[in-house]
């Protein structure tokens, strides 16, 4: 790969020199750890995240690996991190054997429970988030979970931009593959990340996660001959302009992506960034929405105790946006799940037109709106791989290749 010096991404094959569990036979009775991206609520909707991975644990199963799954839903930090059980018993319908739920994942009682399984025995774990160490990439955490296998085959798109304990901790500890899925999902995004085809591009940016400013409309801005934000992209573009928001969100991050947006605003893309002239604001009461919305003029500002829901899309967008050759769209652009569809249903009249040539990415977009076209469970991962080329697990892969000797459970 080589770096484009106009668009500040990486070109090239961006699983060059990463090791493809494809590419490998597994004797009976090895024991492999699975990282997925299991990050599906209770009532497992949608289950796209862990569909996408079903192919690669039958494969390892049918050759007679024993598998440790290890997985995360929710976050430590908000205490949203639940059981899986309901991914396990997901998995035993549709592979059609028994995979228990072991609570546990980096304890003694764990390894035994890793240990005891037989050839084709797939067990999954326990959230990995339980741990506040998951999130910050404990060494001391993956150590632990690397007593659950051997070998590490990695799946899990949707994460394979964050340097986790359970995927790029496992992989500085023990020989790693990238799953079927994961190299699926890459291949697929891959024609969407090439800027040497001449096409013209479109990115909406929306949804709350500060990688969607701080990845997705910084590169955006630099790429694309037209940028819509929505969501709190656009509140933050806002506010960097000088604009009064009121109570509207600005993410986890706020100063950060400040900071970003300032410097986008700043700079000269080659293409057009919508702001709107009108948003529309609802009374805010204690982080929930308490009222009616009602349209605001953006020169005027919103109200201190209102935030924006939903905003109007001027019609040079919406038109200029149904004429690009491609498109994508990562986050949803407004508060849908309130009722609010002002914009992200005439944003997406506007993408169906385009005939396959629009893509939806991350699971809570995908969740959320009405879409057929084609579309990619990965948001963060997805923005990462377009705007570089690779992302921190392909890297990681890449470096444990690498290694020399390998390291192992008793030497690590």
């Amino acid at each position: 790969m080589h770096l484009d010096t106009n668009s500040g991404s990486l070109r090239g094959d961006p699983l060059a020199g990463v090791p493809l569990l494809e590419d490998r036979a597994v004797p009976p009775g090895e024991r492999w750890i699975y990282s997925a991206g299991f990050n599906v609520d209770t009532a497992l909707s949608p289950t796209g995240r862990i569909d996408s991975e079903l192919a690669d644990l039958r494969q390892l199963a049918e050759s007679g690996a024993r598998v440790a799954v290890l997985s995360h839903q929710g976050s430590h930090r908000d205490g949203s991190a639940g059981s899986l059980a309901h991914v396990a018993a997901y998995l035993s319908r549709r592979l059609d054997r028994p995979v228990p739920y072991i609570p546990e994942n980096a304890s003694a009682a764990a390894v035994r429970a890793a240990e005891q399984l037989g050839p084709g025995g797939i067990a999954v774990f326990g959230n990995t988030r339980h741990h506040a160490g998951e999130e910050q990439g404990s060494d001391e955490l993956a150590r632990s979970f690397a007593l659950l296998g051997d070998r590490v085959a990695v799946g899990g798109f949707s994460k394979a931009h964050r340097a986790h304990a359970s995927n790029t901790g496992l992989l500085r500890r023990l020989p790693g593959h990238a799953a079927r899925s994961l190299v699926a999902e890459v291949r697929f995004l891959t024609p969407w990340a090439d800027r040497g085809d001449g096409a013209s591009r479109a990115a909406v940016l929306g949804g709350r996660k500060p990688e969607k400013t701080l990845v997705g409309l910084v590169h955006a801005r630099r790429t694309c001959d037209l940028v819509v934000p929505g969501g709190v992209v656009l509140n933050t573009l806002l506010r960097a302009a000088g604009h009064r928001t009121g109570a509207s969100d600005l993410g986890s991050s706020p100063a950060a992506c400040l900071d970003a947006a300032r410097a986008v605003l700043a700079a000269r893309g080659p293409g057009r960034l919508h702001l709107p002239r009108t948003v529309w604001a609802a009374p805010l009461t204690h982080q929930k929405l308490t009222g009616a919305a009602r349209p605001f003029a953006v020169l005027d500002g919103v109200p201190e105790d209102h935030a924006v829901v939903d905003f109007e899309v001027e019609p040079w967008a919406l038109e200029l946006l149904a004429r690009v050759d491609r498109a994508v769209l990562a986050g949803t652009p407004s508060r849908v799940r309130d009722g609010h569809t002002r914009s992200s249903g005439a944003l997406l009249s506007a993408l169906s037109g385009l005939s396959g040539r629009a893509l939806l990415l991350g699971g809570d977009t995908v969740a959320e709106l009405p879409w057929s076209g084609p579309v990619s469970t990965g948001g963060g991962s997805a923005l990462a791989l377009l705007a570089t080329g690779t992302c921190t697990v392909l890297d990681a892969l890449r470096d444990n290749a690498r290694l020399a000797p390998r390291r192992t459970n008793e030497g690590a």
